[in-house]
């Protein structure tokens, strides 16, 4: 834990700085000292306004009000990403590379190493290479951005704000996409740029990361500055008060028993698709099933497969007892499965329309009539879903990339309701989500749940697939490692056959 002496001059501080979009206020009277050599952890649930000081504090937005200081010094801050040239590097969360470039190429992309005045490829090669054995990225830097996976995209853009020698360096969920094991070497990584006394600001929701990284913590709420403390004086149950402003101790709902004889929903019998090995199993009507397993192990194949994303090489899929295999997501839906991406920018919504676009488009066929499109029904649909899943917006007609994580993934579980499905399969379902709206989104599984509908949670966060499901199958290497149920939905059973230490000689 770093020592901050009272004499020492923040590297960057912010002074009074209030936002505002128009006549709509987003920050009020923000104060926030960051120092060299600490990891200031910036905590809050979505729309708290961390992302617009972030973009303040780099530069992207200009303050309303107050004044940014650096180095003890008032600064008017360049724009669009000059900042950097400051030493303020901001790392967006989303990814933002150059797709068919090289990983070379893109750490020196608008500063190149040049020689007899060429590009010095050797010197830019070896540099990059070195970076990635530092980080433990076990990467080329001759490789295409495009054949990278995810975790490996984040490192990459990691690495480009390192490359940058930042003085402070700003981090908008950096680990959000990587495994465990990636982020104890990206905080390895962090430990070395504070020894070198670089400030790091780190966003996250993971309030276990914050504590193991962080040495103080900011909190937000609603745009206002709610406290600055020494993480070691938190607890997380504190850190999640302070961002909600109530108590989570019903964070996961309690759990409706199931039927053991309720009719089958899904039955998948020795499926075989990409990445996917022979898998068996039934989930029955009303029944919430929870799939785990480590990164690579098949979780979010196995549906996509089943949803009709891609294609089933040989095994059967069952729905309400009628065999199925779809070759689209359009065919799944008209069997009442539907699918919620885990990539909900990429995949699940179109960020430059409204959000009645967005909630109608999967659901069409229903809001179509004779002469073209029902308006009014598809204004209706929309006022229902703001209302019952707490769809918070400045109005109506925003944009959905102006929403906060949380309210855009509550707008894609409201798209994929509207269709009215039986079986509702939804893929890490509070990725980069506050602990406020991951408890509503939980309430909101557990309450479909209770009506009938069929439930499968796809996570990769052991605490959320233990909280909210009847029973939990763990997949390894394409497989089914295992099944448990009941006292046994535990970390320590669910590890073991997620890491092959425990086997089952048959699938589900």
């Amino acid at each position: 834990m770093v020592e901050i002496e009272a004499v020492a001059v923040p590297v960057l501080r912010a002074d009074c700085v209030s936002k505002s979009f128009g006549k709509v206020p987003v920050l009020f009277s923000i104060n926030l000292d960051i120092y060299a050599g600490e990891v200031h952890a910036l905590i809050g649930e979505n729309g708290a306004g961390k992302t617009t000081l972030m973009k303040v504090l780099a530069g992207f937005h200009s303050p309303t009000s107050g004044q940014i200081y650096l180095d003890g010094e008032k600064v008017a801050l360049p724009p669009n990403g000059e900042t950097e040239k400051l030493g303020v590097v901001l790392i967006h969360q989303e990814l933002n590379l150059a797709e068919q470039m090289s990983v070379e190429e893109n750490v020196f992309l608008g500063r190149e190493i040049m020689k007899g005045g060429v590009l010095d490829r050797a010197a830019m090669n070896a540099k990059v290479s070195e970076y990635l054995r530092e980080i433990g990225l076990n990467i080329s830097a001759s490789d295409r951005v495009s054949d990278l996976s995810i975790a490996q995209k984040q490192m990459v853009e990691i690495i480009k704000a390192i490359s940058r020698n930042a003085r402070v360096l700003i981090m908008d969920e950096p680990t959000a996409v990587l495994t465990e094991s990636e982020t104890e070497l990206f905080f390895q990584q962090v430990e070395h740029l504070k020894s070198k006394g670089v400030a790091i600001i780190f966003v996250s929701h993971k309030l276990g990361e914050v504590k193991s990284i962080s040495d103080r913590v900011t909190v937000l709420r609603d745009g206002q500055w709610i406290g600055t403390h020494s993480v070691a004086d938190l607890t997380l149950d504190a850190m999640a008060r302070m961002m909600v402003g109530r108590e989570l101790s019903d964070l996961f709902p309690p759990m409706n028993e199931i039927d053991v004889d309720a009719p089958v929903a899904l039955e998948v019998n020795n499926l075989f698709a990409a990445g996917v090995e022979g898998v068996s199993f039934i989930q029955r009507q009303g029944e919430i099933l929870g799939f785990s397993g480590l990164i690579g192990s098949g979780r979010s194949a196995l549906f996509e497969a089943i949803c009709g994303i891609n294609p089933i090489y040989s095994g059967s899929v069952a729905v309400h007892g009628q065999a199925r295999q779809f070759t689209s997501v359009a065919q799944a839906r008209d069997a009442g499965i539907v699918y919620l991406t885990k990539d909900r920018k990429g995949k699940g919504l179109l960020l430059n329309q409204q959000m009645r676009p967005n909630l109608t488009l999967f659901s069409l066929p229903k809001f179509v009539k004779r002469f073209g499109i029902d308006r009014e029904s598809e204004e209706n649909a929309l006022t229902r879903a703001i209302r019952r899943f707490d769809i918070r917006a400045l109005d109506s007609g925003v944009n959905v990339g102006d929403l906060s994580g949380g309210n855009q993934q509550k707008l894609l579980l409201a798209k994929i309701m509207e269709c009215d499905p039986s079986i509702v399969i939804i893929d890490e379902p509070t990725r980069g989500i506050d602990v406020g709206t991951k408890q509503q989104i939980y309430h909101f599984i557990a309450a479909i749940a209770s009506e009938g509908v069929s439930v499968v949670v796809v996570s990769s966060e052991m605490p959320e697939v233990i909280g909210v499901s009847h029973r939990v199958i763990v997949m390894r290497e394409g497989k089914i490692a295992g099944e448990v149920t009941g006292d046994a939905i535990n970390e320590y059973e669910i590890v073991r056959y997620a890491t092959g230490l425990k086997k089952e000689s048959a699938n589900v």
